[in-house]
């Protein structure tokens, strides 16, 4: 309820503003992160779930504001980048200061294993009964959903203390850092 609240305030005051011309473009990138953040921010304060709130708010949005949705999307994607590298930093410097001598073969083999395998396997086989060449399916498994979704992952492994949590968030960390190293060299 906190995502379509919000958002729903927030969009009738976005077109309002930009109605009346109140909003230039180097103003035009916040409204879209801040939306996002201050949903999931008064979730997380009211005992809720800040990613749904801020997904569903990101949906409602994507709705109401069907007119200036590309021009303030596209404005945000920058921002959005900026947050995201800040993100990995600061996850990094967390979580790698704390486990750097928890590195093994085995956190490398789960890296390698979660880069192929365990995240290829599943979409192959899930795409079974589409009519696609075996690299179509291949192509799927390997450009699927990573990056900031595997460190919300790894934070709930995290806070929740499993055992053997520090192996699977080394795993996200090595295999972060072999994917954007893998590009880097291309």
């Amino acid at each position: 309820m906190v995502g379509i609240g919000l958002t729903l305030i927030g969009s009738w005051t976005l077109r309002r503003a930009a109605g009346r011309g109140w909003i230039t473009e180097t103003w035009r990138q916040l409204p879209v992160p801040a939306l996002a953040v201050t949903c999931f921010a008064l979730a997380q304060a009211l005992g809720g779930s800040g990613f749904i709130a801020a997904f569903v708010g990101g949906l409602l949005f994507g709705a109401i504001a069907k007119e200036h949705k590309p021009k303030y999307l596209l404005a945000a994607e920058g921002t959005g980048d900026t947050l995201s590298l800040i993100t990995w930093v600061v996850f990094g410097a967390a979580v790698v200061g704390q486990s750097i001598d928890a590195f093994s073969w085995q956190v490398v083999l789960y890296a390698v294993l979660s880069l192929t395998v365990v995240r290829m396997l599943p979409v192959f086989l899930v795409l079974g009964g589409m009519n696609l060449r075996g690299d179509e399916k291949l192509f799927a498994g390997w450009f699927g959903p990573r990056g900031l979704a595997s460190i919300v992952f790894a934070v709930i492994v995290l806070n929740e203390h499993l055992p053997g949590g520090h192996t699977i968030v080394l795993g996200v960390i090595h295999d972060y850092h072999t994917l954007h190293r893998s590009s880097i060299d291309q």
